[in-house]
């Protein structure tokens, strides 16, 4: 009877060890939101995506065999909607992929469901995080730069043009950050000589009624600060800055690879590489509150010569000689 019993219990324990197998596993399928705040054929944005992408499979996560990534591209008008239909199907993470724009829907709809966010320029005074340091939330991330970097802009644009007295400086008015990068290139202007006029960046026809406006009179100058409605609309803006001659200094370097002048800023796509280790941290079990918030550590300046000619500037040695990129 006994060893009767000892075959029983053994053969019990062989046919339930699959299942306790099961159980532990850590490596079944996970589920990674990524909501996107631009147009899917968008070539810049098609490239964060494989850097995210990419910057995963080193981390042993490939789409298909041990992670589903959802992506969802989302629109000014329905940017709400995609990021309330992204939290409804409960993803073990959302990756906030552009910036404000799209972290505050995401942060409307859950405070629970953990969100990693990129290009993020002030988390504290936009609300997402209590500090740096110690998000405390359910969402951390990456900025791009602070406030202050913002002048840099002027100082650039005003060196690759200086007879630069007058700059329309193009801005999201619906976020704390287009405010902010404002006011910085304001606090800089007077030493510079140079009147500024903030153009309201909301839809297409406004930011041809404005930029037109601006062109009518001589000595003009553009400043894209950073936004996601800017890096929409970025096609158009660079028209209007070919279209009336006006020197123009943007936020990114997708910009100048389709055309615009000058960008100094940090490197949007190497972000969204950075962005996938804390995905797969928040995968592992640790929590957005306790990862704290990180900078952008690079920054680069990209040159198209072939604007410039166009434009009639001769680009200065030094600033050639600084350049990390040059567009021939």
């Amino acid at each position: 009877m006994r060893r009767r019993e000892f075959i029983m219990l053994l053969g019990g324990a062989v046919a339930a060890w699959p299942l306790v197998a099961r159980a532990q596993q850590p490596d079944r399928m996970r589920h990674i939101g990524v909501l996107m705040g631009t147009a899917a054929n968008d070539a810049e944005s098609q490239a964060r995506t494989a850097a995210f992408a990419q910057g995963l499979a080193q981390l042993g996560w490939v789409d298909g065999r041990n992670v589903r990534i959802d992506t969802r591209w989302a629109t000014a008008d329905d940017v709400r909607r995609q990021a309330a239909e992204l939290v409804a199907v409960a993803p073990d993470v959302i990756l906030a992929a552009t910036g404000t724009f799209t972290v505050a829907p995401l942060l409307q709809a859950t405070r629970t469901v953990p969100i990693v966010f990129v290009l993020v320029i002030d988390p504290v005074g936009a609300g997402f995080v209590a500090s740096l340091a110690r998000p405390g939330g359910n969402a951390t991330g990456f900025t791009i730069f602070e406030y202050g970097m913002s002048g840099k802009w002027l100082e650039l644009l005003k060196e690759i043009a200086p007879g630069v007295t007058r700059a329309a400086v193009l801005r999201d008015p619906a976020i704390a950050s287009g405010i902010g990068q404002f006011a910085a290139v304001q606090a800089l202007a007077p030493s510079l000589g140079v009147e500024l006029s903030p153009v309201d960046v909301r839809d297409a026809a406004e930011i041809e009624r404005a930029v037109t406006a601006f062109a009518r009179s001589g000595n003009g100058g553009l400043i894209v600060t950073a936004s996601a409605l800017a890096t929409r609309h970025r096609e158009l803006i660079i028209a209007l800055a070919a279209r009336y001659k006006l020197p123009a200094i943007y936020a990114g370097r997708w910009f100048v690879t389709d055309g615009g002048l000058l960008s100094y800023g940090p490197d949007y796509v190497a972000q969204l590489r950075q962005a996938a280790g804390y995905v797969d941290r928040v995968l592992r079990g640790e929590k957005p509150a306790d990862l704290p918030v990180q900078s952008a550590t690079k920054y680069e300046t990209v040159i198209n010569l072939k604007t410039a000619k166009a434009l009639g500037l001769d680009v200065p040695a030094p600033l050639l000689a600084r350049a990390d990129v040059v567009i021939e």
